[in-house]
């Protein structure tokens, strides 16, 4: 038997727990519709993400790593993938909602700018003077407004708790906008805990894979990472049991040691936290602290991989000029699509009304502030990273052939 089969925890549960999102209970979608037929509310949200437009994007999106640079580095698809895989193991074992888990899981980074957070900083400066651009907003305006899919509304209408599980950081300000989605981030309440499972697989996940592309790249050594506690004690014990092997098959072998370890400690310490608590339903989820979290220990270690990451990673001088090279172009095509949006689609473009179009130069740029600024960000958030370095060379390089 594995490593990890002895130590994963308990089989899947036969119903839910009070405490959890359950989809007959869910406070609706925006827009009123017929119940499903087939399947609860919260699949049908899943549904609907996985076949979005900004959903199929995201496989030519990247994390730390440039699109066209290689085919085995992760992608915002692939990573998404691997937050619902966790996250539904650490939902199912709590009795919690996985198809609620999933939703989120998968819809949390559909507002993600191609370029990672290199491409997300580029555009919050470029929105600096028109409220600014954060990812997760961004994954709300996808949901709610950008997808067209439904001849009944824009968007993908999904259920009040989906949306509030895509929303995981907002500013007072932008809180006060959204009425009783924004509410938690006035009152200090909390989300559902499935939302709170899914904030934190996404951060296992990330951590974990980062480390696994930054050794395939070359950027960090097996020697460096010997320096993080977490890393070394499951490369050590993935050596001890399986001395003969090296390499991937090593690298692979203690990666997933980490992650089991990760995800036991989250179900173990989250149990303890909900046994403590009492809660009898998701009310007193919202009341009460954040519920799902590590044990001391395992925090701490996840928190100094996290710092050397950062450190060796991210700050890595190929990585830097990658990071460079990306807010260049989403710089460059935010200042030429300001400068003149007749260059943007016609989709993305403000139209003056009529009588006052009329009375203005036809051929003159219809700008109108802020909202031409906010349709530039969400076309250039939508863009791939490919589509981007595209975009970027039909504006601004002259082709001779």
């Amino acid at each position: 038997m594995s490593h990890t089969e002895q130590e994963f925890p308990l089989s899947a549960p036969s119903s839910l727990a009070p405490y959890a999102a359950h989809s007959s209970q869910s406070r609706g979608r925006r827009f009123p519709e017929t119940l499903p037929a087939a399947h609860t509310e919260f699949q049908r949200d899943r549904d609907r993400i996985v076949h979005s437009t900004a959903f199929r994007r995201l496989e030519y999106k990247t994390q730390v790593f440039v699109n066209h640079e290689g085919d085995l580095f992760r992608t915002r698809l692939t990573h998404s993938l691997e937050v619902a895989q966790i996250a539904r193991s650490v939902a199912r074992n709590l009795r919690l909602n996985e198809d609620l888990v999933e939703a989120i899981s998968l819809a949390h980074d559909l507002g993600h700018t191609p370029f990672g957070h290199a491409g997300q900083d580029a555009l919050n400066e470029c929105m600096r003077d028109h409220g600014g651009f954060e990812h997760n907003l961004q994954s709300l305006a996808v949901v709610d407004q950008l997808e067209e899919h439904y001849g009944a509304f824009n968007g993908l209408n999904l259920c009040f708790e989906t949306r509030e599980g895509i929303l995981k950081h907002c500013s007072r300000e932008n809180a006060r906008k959204l009425g009783d989605l924004g509410e938690r981030f006035l009152t200090g309440k909390q989300p559902s805990l499935e939302a709170q499972i899914a904030n934190v697989a996404d951060e296992i996940a990330y951590n974990n894979h980062d480390a696994d592309d930054g050794l395939r790249s070359g950027l960090i050594t097996l020697e460096q990472l010997s320096e993080v506690s977490l890393w070394h004690s499951h490369f050590e014990a993935a050596r001890a049991e399986y001395p003969h092997i090296e390499g991937r098959r090593l690298i692979h072998e203690t990666i997933r040691r980490i992650i089991n370890t990760l995800i036991v400690d989250l179900i173990e310490a989250t149990s303890l936290n909900l046994a403590r608590v009492r809660p009898a339903s998701l009310d007193d989820v919202r009341n009460a602290p954040f519920l799902v979290a590590h044990t001391n220990k395992v925090a701490a270690q996840a928190a100094q991989l996290k710092r050397f990451l950062f450190k060796n990673l991210y700050r890595h001088y190929r990585v830097m000029r990658m990071t460079n090279k990306a807010k260049r172009v989403v710089t460059g095509l935010f200042d030429a699509f300001t400068d003149d949006p007749r260059l943007l689609p016609p989709a993305y473009q403000v139209r003056l009304p009529v009588a006052e179009e009329s009375a203005n130069d036809a051929a003159a740029p219809m700008n109108d502030g802020s909202s031409q600024a906010r349709l530039i960000a969400h076309y250039i958030a939508g863009m791939t990273d490919r589509y981007a370095l595209k975009e970027y060379q039909r504006l601004f390089v002259i082709d001779n052939n």
